[in-house]
């Protein structure tokens, strides 16, 4: 059986060795004023969008509502291990999404070029769409704007250049989050954590997706 995602995530954690001076900068900056209440809430509309997935095509919210509640997971890029881990776990559970009568779809900030090598990489069989200018990140309350100090972390201690990384050459960073929105575009599950090393439980995101399905 495989372990829940967290300790997965605590495992990738130990792994990658970060300098706990780094990690607690890091930290810092996050839950900062203004930064600790981030991402829509439950019951609260979602916004609709219109982005490309890997190849291009247009995917529009509202459409894929038509046929069912939507799981919504928006990623940091292809650069980052967490959600390259988050990812393949619920690729792994795509089945049970789709029991359902459910969809999933991956959100990043990244050009459609990245979201092909992500989807390729982890043989994904759900889409990534890339917010090229950030306007389903803003929508969702996602985004964050590095500071000087974080920008130096990131540039020099993990090697990322986030101006490079993202579509529109910001220096900023998308909040890990996942929501499941019932098909009157509410959402039923939200959750949003600038600790990027933490992300929702698959478990509590198919229960949520259980009880909208169930209640259509």
């Amino acid at each position: 059986m495989t372990d829940p995602l967290n300790i997965q995530l605590t495992a990738l954690t130990a792994d990658l060795g970060v300098p706990q001076n780094v990690s607690d900068l890091i930290t810092k900056a996050l839950t900062s004023d203004g930064v600790t209440t981030v991402g829509l809430r439950v019951g609260e509309e979602a916004p609709d969008f219109d982005l490309p997935d890997a190849t291009g095509k247009r995917v529009r919210l509202g459409d894929l509502l038509d046929h069912g509640p939507v799981v919504l997971s928006f990623q940091r890029g292809e650069w980052c291990p967490y959600c390259n881990l988050e990812l393949h776990t619920w690729q792994g559970l795509l089945g049970e999404v789709t029991a359902a009568g459910a969809q999933l779809v991956a959100v990043s900030p990244q050009r459609s070029t990245n979201a092909l090598s992500l989807t390729e990489k982890h043989q994904l069989a759900f889409p990534v769409l890339s917010d090229v200018d950030q306007t389903a990140i803003r929508a969702y309350r996602l985004r964050y704007v590095l500071p000087g100090a974080l920008k130096d972390v990131y540039a020099n201690a993990f090697g990322v250049d986030l101006s490079t990384q993202n579509a529109d050459g910001s220096w900023t960073l998308t909040v890990p989050a996942t929501f499941v929105v019932d098909q009157q575009r509410r959402i039923r599950l939200a959750y949003a954590n600038t600790d990027w090393r933490v992300r929702a439980e698959p478990v509590d995101v198919l229960t949520a997706l259980r009880d909208a399905a169930a209640s259509r």
